[in-house]
């Protein structure tokens, strides 16, 4: 699942994207002010966008008003520390579909974006790539090389997924460790070259093609 987060307390910003990866294994972006949330919405796919009511630039409520009138139909949490009910129906009545109140704990985030990821917002439409014999289901998560599934732990397809999704451009190994572990994580960056090596030895073990090309002294790259 792919989740912006629009939150501009640095603090708790941080924490909700590392709580996002590490919890629920979720793809996360974290944007700071409330300007380039719609361009990044309305330009990219995210299952969920998690909105804080007081963003710099622009308000979170006046974003999911706009949102909503450009025909955006994917699902919006609102983050706020406004607990009258006036608030909460000026919230709802913008466009989002949920509404919490800080503080809150983590688990309460995560049981609302479970909840509101399972409503038919949009026709689901599988995202399918292949790669020459291999076939990546991205919205399955599943992966299939001919008739036989290629296994892979969540992590080794995260990071299959942030390939895909930039291929051809060369990610560096800091960016892959903070799209996937966060920079709170406990691991060093040999964890990613380390998850690099297992991937391509299982998108490699049928075919002579070398998928994942290690770019010398700066990262990783998907050739398709």
């Amino acid at each position: 699942m792919h989740i912006l987060v629009a939150e501009d307390d640095l603090m708790l910003g941080q924490l909700i994207a590392h709580l996002l990866k590490k919890k629920g294994g979720y793809q996360v972006e974290w944007l700071t002010t409330g300007d380039d949330v719609c361009e990044y919405a309305l330009k990219s796919h995210y299952d969920v966008l998690i909105l804080d009511w007081m963003l710099p630039g622009e308000e979170g409520v006046s974003i999911c008003s706009r949102l909503r009138k450009e025909g955006y139909s994917g699902a919006i949490i609102m983050l706020t520390a406004k607990d009258a009910l006036e608030d909460k129906i000026n919230g709802l009545d913008a466009g989002a579909d949920d509404y919490l109140i800080k503080p809150f704990e983590i688990d309460e985030l995560l049981a609302r974006i479970r909840a509101v990821s399972r409503r038919n917002f949009a026709p689901i439409q599988e995202q399918l790539v292949e790669l020459q014999n291999i076939r990546v289901n991205l919205t399955q998560r599943t992966v299939f090389d001919g008739e036989t599934e290629v296994y892979l732990t969540p992590r080794e397809f995260q990071l299959l997924d942030l390939l895909i999704r930039n291929k051809g451009q060369v990610l560096s190994r800091e960016l892959i460790y903070d799209r996937i572990w966060g920079y709170e994580a406990d691991v060093s960056l040999k964890t990613i070259d380390a998850t690099v090596k297992l991937l391509r030895k299982k998108l490699n073990w049928n075919s002579e093609k070398d998928y994942i090309q290690s770019i010398r002294g700066v990262g990783y790259k998907l050739d398709i």
